[in-house]
């Protein structure tokens, strides 16, 4: 088991980046889905939690069937390329948990705890009030959204703070020593525990896993700046109908596997079960789908199949 625990410094207000926050997750959501699987929303309703309170508890599911080698979607195991995602966004407390039930269940979780405080620059010690034995394990990463190397393939120019300047705020460009001269200001504190058991691999699936979530988080919070045009004066009213209108349109998008293409199923030969031909909006025919919304298994289909 491996904890770390980021501390990412935000020039935004408590109320602002909750707002921000769930915007920004409904867009990557949606992000997510095309050219390929994506997400599932199974659930999005409020929820009571005895440790953190009221607030909005989500079940998503990740389909990453076509975000590896066709070699590997052959010869993965069932259930292993499906991961869920329960998350309780009771703000200024959440939490995530992120499992592989069909595959490697009990041995395999990722769970993220975070506590936002506002007028903080991530100076609290153990907000987590961890216990001793935890505390002597537990690795404290400062996140920077200006001055962190952002890997080439994430580099996007207008999703950089340092030249991005907010119309309706005039907050920007970032300068850097912004977390010494920045008002209103606050801190994001994410305590990461990740868990892969598995002889041999253990150790450094566990490493590559907090490495990912520090780069997902630096680049996660560098668009939630960036899109503070997009977001800013948006009530949670608001932000609870653009999820209601993310989880239908994840509804509707079907995938194509054996062209990589997200399509839209428009029309259907025959009565829609595992037998049926349906022809996608990318011009591809497929036979063996099975057509239930964001369910997406393609049985069979080969190249001499497909009809472009």
């Amino acid at each position: 088991m491996l904890i770390k625990e980021f501390r990412v410094i935000m020039p935004l207000s408590l109320e602002e980046y909750h707002v921000a926050q769930l915007y920004s997750v409904a867009e990557a959501s949606k992000n997510e889905t095309g050219g390929g699987d994506g997400v599932e929303v199974v659930t999005n309703e409020p929820r009571s939690d005895e440790k953190m309170g009221s607030g909005q508890y989500t079940y998503k599911i990740y389909h990453l069937a076509s975000k590896v080698p066709k070699f590997i979607r052959i010869i993965a195991p069932k259930g292993s390329l499906e991961v869920s995602e329960e998350a309780w966004n009771c703000f200024p407390h959440c939490k995530t948990v992120i499992t592989n039930p069909g595959y490697m269940k009990d041995k395999f979780s990722i769970t993220i705890e975070t506590i936002h405080r506002e007028d903080d620059n991530g100076t609290i010690e153990n907000i987590h009030n961890l216990p001793p034995e935890l505390l002597a394990k537990r690795e404290v990463i400062f996140v920077d959204i200006v001055n962190d190397r952002v890997e080439n393939r994430d580099y996007k120019a207008h999703e950089d703070p340092s030249k991005f300047q907010s119309t309706k705020t005039s907050r920007g460009p970032l300068q850097p020593n912004w977390r010494e001269t920045s008002r209103p200001i606050m801190c994001c504190y994410k305590l990461v525990t990740c868990e892969f058991v598995w002889f041999g691999l253990q150790g450094r699936v566990e490493s590559l896993i907090q490495k990912t979530e520090r780069r997902v988080f630096t680049n996660f919070h560098r668009q939630i700046f960036c899109w503070m045009d997009q977001w800013y004066g948006l009530t949670i009213d608001d932000i609870r109908a653009i999820e209601e209108k993310t989880k239908h349109d994840l509804d509707e998008v079907s995938v194509c596997v054996c062209c990589v293409h997200s399509c839209i199923v428009v029309e259907c030969a025959s009565v829609c079960t595992c037998e049926c031909r349906s022809v996608c909006a990318c011009k591809c025919v497929c036979t063996q789908w099975r057509i239930v919304p964001n369910t997406y298994l393609l049985s069979h289909c080969s190249k001499d199949q497909r009809e472009m």
